[in-house]
């Protein structure tokens, strides 16, 4: 039920809007760091068989217990979102963006401030 909790409520909201900004090794580190601390906080820790005491779990047994790509999972988001924006037609700025069409051109120095 928390994994459940997790794929459907939590994670789309770490994800929101990543599907149009570029997926850089650091941001892809960063995101694997917060999925071991959640996944850490829903599993709990696990009694040692030797000591008898109580400790984290190790990234290889999180990976073990619950392994979702998030590549796979940015990938298709972008692959979907690339679709609507194919939809959108010609007079949308971002579909211009996208087929590389840009109009006009960007003025010299520093943009103002708004």
């Amino acid at each position: 039920m928390k994994i459940k909790i997790y794929r459907t409520i939590i994670l789309p909201v770490v994800l929101y809007g990543r599907e149009t900004l570029s997926f850089t090794l650091r941001e892809e580190r960063r995101l694997r760091v917060f999925e071991n601390g959640v996944l850490r906080i829903l599993f709990g820790g696990k009694r040692d068989e030797v000591t008898g005491e109580w400790r984290k779990l190790h990234n290889e047994e999180l990976s073990n217990l619950f392994s979702l790509p998030n590549n796979r999972v940015i990938k298709s988001r972008r692959m979907r979102w690339v679709g609507h924006v194919a939809l959108m037609g010609e007079r949308k700025g971002v579909y211009r963006v996208l087929v590389r069409k840009p109009e006009g051109k960007r003025s010299f120095g520093r943009p103002w401030r708004k």
